[in-house]
């Protein structure tokens, strides 16, 4: 999406109010090494915040190291984090990402974006999670589920036919209309400002800070959404 002047002032207004409102959004994940923040964001993959924190108190102190990740018994990590769901999946991915960081990276977390998302079970979203909340670099704005769907229901990405959203498609459109050095902290405060006011099924519009802005596109009584209303982000693991 191109964006307009118009289209830019109305984004820089929702960027605004929600930063206003929401002045302490940070990351929902507990981590204290970025290690710890990639191996959480790969957890959280259909997965609850909250669960992941519980499962991240015992884990983080078993595995402090990529080596100790990438040379604990398959079946052991699988459960380990088994409650997160898919675990199987995130076990391959963990290990398999780490070995990598042990062979390129001394076991580091890279703070380049194109390395990271060469990591397996890496995407766009968590090598942006990583960088932007435990580096404090801006290479875009994170795509979860709550940011796709208020993105799209705020009008600031068009409507998607497709049955599964394209989630780099509303980055691009996010990241031409917020400036960079705003992208980390308008991705929180659009994640809080899902889970607290603009749910998917019951948005409080009423006590919205920024419903004069919402087109409320798949809103009852706004524009009538278009294919992929429901549709939800792919998940990277």
């Amino acid at each position: 999406m191109a964006a307009t002047a118009q289209q830019k002032r109305r984004a820089a207004k929702i960027a605004r109010r929600l930063g206003q409102h929401y002045p302490n959004a940070a990351c929902s994940l507990n981590f204290q090494t970025p290690l710890e923040l990639l191996v959480a964001t790969i957890l959280s993959a259909q997965c609850t915040d909250t669960r992941v924190n519980e499962v991240a108190k015992t884990l983080f102190g078993k595995y402090p190291t990529a080596a100790h990740y990438a040379q604990a018994p398959p079946a052991q990590l699988e459960r380990d984090i088994q409650s997160t769901g898919f675990f199987r999946n995130k076990a391959k991915s963990i290990q398999a990402s780490c070995r990598t960081l042990l062979e390129r990276y001394g076991g580091e977390v890279p703070r380049d974006i194109e390395a990271l998302v060469e990591l397996p079970g890496v995407g766009r979203k968590t090598a942006n999670v990583v960088l932007g909340t435990a580096y404090g670099v801006a290479t875009g704005v994170v795509v979860d589920t709550h940011v796709s769907r208020l993105s799209l229901r705020m009008g600031l990405t068009p409507p998607q036919k497709a049955k599964t959203i394209n989630t780099d498609k509303i980055e691009r459109d996010l990241m031409a209309l917020i400036p960079q050095g705003q992208w980390v902290q308008f991705g929180h405060a659009m994640v809080w400002h899902g889970r607290r006011v603009c749910d998917a099924r019951k948005p409080r519009c009423a006590e919205c800070v920024v419903g004069d802005l919402c087109p409320k596109v798949g809103v009852e009584g706004g524009k009538p959404a278009k294919g992929g209303a429901r549709a939800r982000p792919k998940a990277e693991v």
